[in-house]
C-alpha cells in the first residue's frame, strides 16, 4: 500500500483515541517517570495494583532520593526484575533531586536510567509537549505490521517507518492511538476486525 495514504487512513483512528490518558493511573510526573519505569516487561495493570502504597512513602523525587534498596524491596518486590528498577529508580533520583527538574525532551529522558525511546515518548504524550517521535510498544510492534504501516519486530526501525509516513503534528497520538487499538481490537488472537476504524486500509484485514 502506497506510503501516501496513511496520514488521511489515520485520522479515525486519532480521533478515538486523541488524549486519552496512558493506562498507568499516575497523578503526577513523577509518578509516571516511576512507574513506566517498573512497568517495563511488566503489566501496566500490576503497576498500578502496587504503585500506590510506594507512592504514599515516596511521594516526590525528593524523598525518593532519601531512600535506600532495602527501603524500596518491600514496595516493588513483586514487579519484575524489581532489583535492576530498584538500581534504576535511586540512580534517577540521585540526578534529577526534585520533581522540577524531570527533563521532557528526547534527548535528556533518554540518559536517565531505566528510560529508553519507548519510555520517553510515553512521558512525552503525557506532558503535553512537542513530540520527538513515537510510543512503540509491544501493541504497537504488533498492529503497525498488520496495518503494513511498517515491518519489523524492531521497535526502534518500526518507530522510524511510521515517522516517515506521518506528519510530525501527529506523532504524539499515533503510537498511543495504535497501542489502544493493540489493547481493545487488534488483539493477538482472535482480533475484532469488524469493529476496527483502520478496517479499510489494513493488510491483515484484507488477508482474513
Amino acid at each position: 500500500m502506497s506510503a501516501s495514504i496513511w496520514p488521511e487512513a489515520c485520522k479515525p483512528l486519532i480521533k478515538k483515541y486523541k488524549g486519552k490518558p496512558h493506562p498507568l493511573e499516575y497523578k503526577s510526573i513523577y509518578q509516571l517517570v516511576v512507574m513506566v519505569i517498573l512497568s517495563a516487561q511488566d503489566s501496566d495493570k500490576n503497576i498500578n495494583q502496587l504503585s500506590g502504597n510506594l507512592f504514599k512513602a515516596f511521594p516526590d523525587m525528593a524523598s525518593l532520593k532519601r531512600a535506600d534498596a532495602e527501603a524500596l524491596f518491600p514496595f516493588i518486590s513483586k514487579i519484575r526484575n524489581f532489583g535492576n528498577k530498584t538500581k534504576w529508580l535511586l540512580d534517577l533520583a540521585g540526578k534529577i533531586k526534585e520533581d522540577k527538574n524531570i527533563p521532557l525532551t528526547m534527548e535528556e529522558l533518554i540518559e536517565l536510567p531505566g528510560i529508553g525511546r519507548k519510555s520517553a515518548n510515553v512521558i512525552m504524550r503525557e506532558a503535553g509537549v512537542k513530540a520527538e517521535g513515537v510510543i512503540c510498544d509491544l501493541h504497537v510492534l504488533r498492529v503497525a505490521p498488520r496495518l503494513g504501516i511498517a515491518q519489523g519486530t524492531d521497535p526502534k526501525k518500526v518507530e522510524k517507518q511510521i515517522m516517515e509516513v506521518i506528519p510530525a503534528k501527529d506523532w504524539g497520538e499515533i503510537g498511543m492511538a495504535f497501542s489502544f487499538l493493540g489493547r481493545e481490537t487488534c488483539r493477538p488472537t482472535n482480533p475484532n476486525c469488524k469493529e476496527c476504524v483502520m478496517k479499510p486500509n489494513c493488510d491483515y484485514g484484507r488477508k482474513l
